[in-house]
């Protein structure tokens, strides 16, 4: 495929130029927990919760004092335009799972984020399975007033290791809440975990692959990370498995690139492990060290996005 980048700052889709591109200037997202719990804990589908997740819910970064959820996003912005001069903000519901629950409720919670003008968006992070009809027709109607983005933990296509890490539903749920949203013009990002116990380099490629022709506008490519106190944890201790170390990861995530549409934005490449629970992998705390060697190794490969497909391969699954 054509190299659409060249002369590009940067051989791929960064989630940076896609903010200039749609808003014409850098916009801030601001991670706050919006007070929800999840079907793999509440008891529904479990009480354990995802084997990786901590007990924030993936929300380690996120804001979660004051107590309501304006003020949650106040306290953000303040610690923010504190340090930049930010003024576009895009608010991330981040922990846990951020559609369970009843309709009004959560317009109520949603809409309460809406604190001023300087919010241009809201990103939702949610599971494939807590997407229903009424939820869409909810963020469709939120769209006339804001961006609304929905954030979807696909994790890996894998039944295997989709049961290992307890997600508790099966591929053709994303496919369908992919089809919802895609209809509604919602768009979706879908989150991957390269690294994950027993999945080999092809199988990761694959789960790669097929988001790539799922319709998602973006992708978020995390390394696995071992963090404390989590079940994760707990088997890494009794059954020691491989990590990548930064050099094959990197390399992961640069074969991922190209074989993902350019039009598609690349919304992270590595993620971060709180430092005081972060167990493996240690290199990954060095971040300027990983986004150092990574641009390195893109320039010197010569790759780029969508450098490894073809026409064909961009079509969507529907």
């Amino acid at each position: 495929m054509e190299n659409r980048f060249k002369g590009k700052q940067y051989p791929y889709h960064t989630l940076n130029s896609f903010y200039q591109e749609k808003y014409g200037e850098k916009v801030y997202k601001i991670a706050i927990d919006g007070g929800f719990t999840c079907p793999n804990r509440d008891g529904s589908l479990d009480t354990r919760g995802c084997i990786f997740c901590s007990e924030s819910g993936s929300g380690d970064f996120a804001v979660s004092e004051p107590w309501t959820i304006k003020d949650r996003v106040l306290e953000a912005k303040k610690r923010l335009s504190s340090k930049t001069d930010a003024k576009k903000f895009i608010v991330y519901f981040q922990s846990f799972t951020n559609t369970y629950g009843p309709v009004d409720i959560l317009e109520t919670i949603y809409t309460s984020a809406l604190v001023d003008s300087q919010i241009v968006g809201i990103s939702i992070a949610t599971r494939p399975d807590c997407i229903s009809p009424e939820i869409v027709q909810l963020l469709r109607k939120l769209q006339d007033r804001v961006d609304i983005y929905v954030e979807l933990g696909l994790q890996t296509i894998h039944e295997s290791t989709a049961k290992f890490i307890r997600r508790s539903y099966p591929l053709p749920i994303y496919d369908q809440a992919m089809k919802e949203l895609r209809a509604s013009g919602i768009p979706v990002i879908t989150h991957l975990i390269l690294g994950l116990p027993g999945e080999t380099r092809s199988m990761i490629m694959d789960s790669v692959d097929y988001v790539a022709k799922s319709g998602s506008q973006g992708v978020k490519l995390q390394l696995l990370h071992i963090l404390r106190d989590t079940d994760l944890h707990t088997y890494y201790q009794d059954h020691p498995f491989e990590l990548p170390d930064m050099v094959t990861y990197i390399d992961l995530i640069i074969n991922s690139i190209k074989r993902l549409p350019p039009h598609m934005v690349i919304h992270r490449i590595t993620g971060d492990g709180p430092k005081d629970l972060l167990i493996e992998p240690k290199w990954s705390l060095n971040k300027r060290l990983v986004l150092g060697t990574f641009a390195k190794m893109m320039k010197e490969s010569g790759a780029y996005q969508g450098q490894d497909i073809t026409s064909s391969k961009e079509n969507s699954h529907d």
